[in-house]
């Protein structure tokens, strides 16, 4: 393996070993469940400001430009910079307390972001669910790291990263319907006050396990705390976690890219009401992108065994999949059409996701897991979310002048060059772990 902290071999035969003994409890269901809650209103908080894109432009009237940067840029620069010292902090302390008071943050910041009543009081609050958002994730990912051992790992990380599809569709069914029965400023501030409720949940409920748990069956004392800068310089001079987070960071592109102007392109340029919206596009999202991710649990989990170029092979494969019905998408006559299509990239464009968290997990060292995390999610989401909103965005209001009635729509398009290169750097990943030696059980890749 790579000059990275990782778990020495001997070591990872010792877990690998321990059979029945490390197998998760209840207890670890228990916390996985409340984890995946949380994430849940982590991403439907994140993603309410473009559900309800439409009546916040009529209401406090921004541009798609503006939209973008307040769900792109700015909110990115906040997320990823602010979880840096987080994961420091949550490797060092209480992690499970780490995450409640987070939630907690970002739960109050979704309410205040229901009293905005200029541009700037809305940006304002988006930054701050920004940095209260950033100490949501990657404590979660070190505590269902010391809770499920290697080997099952991916599917528990994928039942966990279920949040986004749930938390997408429940935003878009609920805040929808909200919005349509009193207005786009009751459905933050409802939202806000439940993650507020589940914050004191988990913080009653999730007891902090011991780090290495499940990795060294016969350790009795947590490993040491890792050094910062190490684990830092450590992670960037890794080919494999450093590929993995850029082709990450080239999906996310796509995924935030569209996934912030999809409603407001439903309504605008496929003629969707908000209550369709609410209905339709809301199942797509439940069916599509949930699908695809408890799906892509099982493949890395079965794949994984047999070789280590599975964490890159299936991230590749989905999206060659993806690309062109995302362009059917995009140029469907209708909407019932359009969702259809839609359907086939909400599915396969995040396949990446479980495959490149579970990769960083059982790279990590215990002591590196919460920053290393960190690390993955600084990379994916400072470019992906950076970039592709705000890209989307000032396309919209550029071309929208010169194409009026389809400046979303091509704006959109500029997306699908982005496929290529995230698959190119996929395929380099595959190319780097072709090289690397297999993990102790394994069959040779």
């Amino acid at each position: 393996m790579s000059g990275y902290g990782v778990v020495d071999q001997a070591a990872s035969a010792s877990a690998l070993a321990a059979g029945p003994a490390a197998r998760p409890g209840g207890r670890a269901w228990l916390a996985l469940g409340l984890l995946c809650l949380v994430y849940v209103l982590n991403f439907l908080d994140r993603q309410l400001l473009s559900i309800l894109a439409k009546p916040i432009q009529d209401s406090l009237h921004v541009t798609d430009g503006q939209l973008g940067r307040i769900g792109g840029l700015y909110f990115a620069l906040f997320y990823c910079l602010i979880s840096i010292p987080v994961g420091w902090l949550a490797d060092r302390t209480n992690r499970v307390r780490v995450l409640a008071l987070a939630c907690a943050l970002w739960s109050a910041a979704t309410m205040a972001c229901g009293l905005a009543s200029t541009y700037p009081q809305l940006e304002a609050a988006r930054m701050a669910v920004g940095v209260g958002e950033a100490g949501g994730v990657p404590p979660s990912y070190a505590i269902i790291s010391d809770y499920f051992p290697p080997g099952r790992r991916g599917g528990a990380l994928a039942l966990f990263n279920l949040g986004p599809p749930i938390g997408q569709a429940l935003g878009v069914a609920f805040g929808a319907s909200i919005a349509v029965a009193y207005s786009w400023r009751h459905a933050f501030m409802v939202l806000g006050a439940t993650g507020v409720v589940a914050a004191l949940a988990v913080l009653a409920l999730v007891r902090e396990p011991r780090r290495g748990a499940m990795d060294v069956a016969a350790a009795v004392e947590p490993p040491p705390p890792a050094g910062f800068l190490d684990t830092v310089r450590q992670f960037f001079a890794n080919p494999v976690l450093r590929l993995a987070a850029l082709g990450s960071a080239a999906t996310q592109i796509v995924t935030y890219g569209a996934g912030n102007f999809t409603t407001l392109f439903l309504i605008r340029e496929k003629g969707m009401t908000l209550s369709q919206v609410a209905l339709y596009y809301a199942l797509v999202v439940a069916i599509g992108m949930g699908g695809g991710i408890f799906v892509s649990g099982r493949v890395i989990d079965r794949f994984t065994r047999l070789s280590r170029r599975a964490y890159a092979l299936a991230p590749a494969l989905s999206l060659s999949l993806a690309a062109p019905l995302f362009a059917a998408f995009l140029w469907a006559p209708s909407w019932p059409l359009a969702l259809a299509f839609l359907l086939g990239p909400t599915f396969l464009n995040y396949f990446y996701l479980t495959a490149s968290v579970a990769l960083v997990q059982e790279e990590a060292a215990p002591a590196q897991r919460v920053l290393s995390g960190a690390l993955l999610l600084l990379v994916m989401n400072l470019i992906g979310m950076g970039v592709g909103p705000t890209a989307v965005g000032a396309l919209s209001d550029a071309l929208g002048a010169r194409h009026p009635g389809h400046g979303l729509q091509l704006a959109l398009c500029g997306l699908l060059p982005v496929y290529i290169l995230a698959i190119a750097l996929f395929l380099r990943l595959d190319a780097v772990l072709r090289r690397e030696p297999p993990r102790p059980g394994a069959l040779a890749p």
